[in-house]
């Protein structure tokens, strides 16, 4: 394990337990470690593609930011993404020349920790590993993915962030401060517009082309280069052996519509419909004259038919509801968490 060590700590360990009653001594040393050596923040945005990791000062400021392997533990089981999250603390640190010890809060954002047990699962999974490798963080919270990129995007007023990556949700905040959630059931029963719903949908035309049940689709042929077969024909095993990512098969089908194929310009139209669903259902939650709304995820975050196709049906259909850029990454929302974490 990579990790600097502050071992003046030792020496002043050793002088001055001498000099105080033990219960007392330790009482003193977490105040002194406290106050004065625990100097960072990090926050952790987790999903099911990658982790990002930030640290911050105590002012919230960031000093330095790496990614890393995803951490959306419904997928990747929680060993694993305890694992990679830890993992990429301890590089951020090591590229600090920090130590463990500097930590005074961590805020994991991460897809798949949207109800209270499954963050509470994971943040106690995440301590014992953190144990295990014989580190001991005071501060640890596990949020929502969608939690800190609603604090990223509107860390001072109301406003909702709609992701759409592998997964999908929609997070909002009123006036007062309230978060209203929509959405973000998993992949087996929700998750509409993300990804994963897309790239099913896909594979299920694909696979319909294969037997003569439905239309051609480029879809089949831009999944033949990518793979360099005949996908149509090994489509059983990629998904069911191979364990095929389904959620990247998404872009492939914004490729395609890009493309003019009639199939793919479908699905999406589907998909997209879904998400203004998403935004009709917290309007009537929140029930204010205008929603300002950011977007998150590998889906949307940048420019490409579907964010373009969703932006259009917002703006037809929904004219209390503006798309704004968000304040900052989901990441610093994870920042901001954290910093109010520590001052409490």
């Amino acid at each position: 394990m990579r990790k600097a060590k502050h071992y003046y700590l030792k020496v002043l360990t050793c002088y001055f337990i001498n000099l105080f009653p033990e219960s007392l001594f330790f009482g003193i040393f977490e105040l002194i470690t406290t106050q004065i050596f625990m100097k960072y923040l990090i926050g952790i945005d987790g999903g099911g593609t990658k982790t990002d990791c930030a640290i911050a000062d105590l002012s919230g400021k960031i000093i330095n930011d790496i990614s890393g392997k995803p951490s959306n533990f419904l997928i990747i089981g929680i060993q694993e993404a305890v694992e990679n999250i830890f993992a990429l603390i301890e590089e951020n640190l090591f590229q600090l020349g920090g130590d463990f010890a500097d930590v005074k809060q961590i805020v994991i954002g991460v897809a798949g920790a949207g109800q209270d047990e499954d963050a509470k699962l994971l943040e106690k999974s995440f301590k014992d590993y953190s144990e295990e490798q014989g580190v001991h963080f005071k501060g640890v919270k596990v949020l929502s993915d969608a939690h800190i990129a609603l604090e990223g995007a509107f860390p001072d007023s109301a406003g909702c962030i709609l992701i759409a990556g592998t997964g999908s949700i929609l997070f909002g905040k009123d006036e007062k401060g309230i978060i209203h959630r929509v959405g973000g059931f998993g992949r087996l029963i929700g998750d509409e517009g993300s990804g994963y719903s897309i790239g099913r949908k896909a594979l299920n035309a694909v696979s319909k082309e294969s037997d003569g049940r439905g239309e051609g689709t480029l879809i089949s042929e831009l999944l033949n280069a990518k793979m360099n077969s005949s996908f149509s024909i090994s489509i059983i095993n990629k998904v069911y052996k191979e364990k095929l990512d389904v959620a990247s098969v998404a872009k492939i089908v914004i490729e395609a519509a890009d493309e003019g194929d009639l199939i793919a310009e479908d699905i999406l139209d589907e998909e997209a419909d879904e998400l203004v669903l998403h935004i009709k259902s917290l309007l009537d939650k929140i029930h204010t004259d205008k929603l300002n709304v950011a977007f998150s995820g590998s889906l949307l975050d940048n420019k490409n038919f579907y964010s373009a196709l969703l932006r259009q049906k917002i703006k037809s259909t929904l004219p209390r509801v503006e798309v704004v850029k968000p304040a900052a990454l989901p990441v610093s929302g994870a920042i901001l968490l954290a910093k109010r974490l520590a001052s409490t």
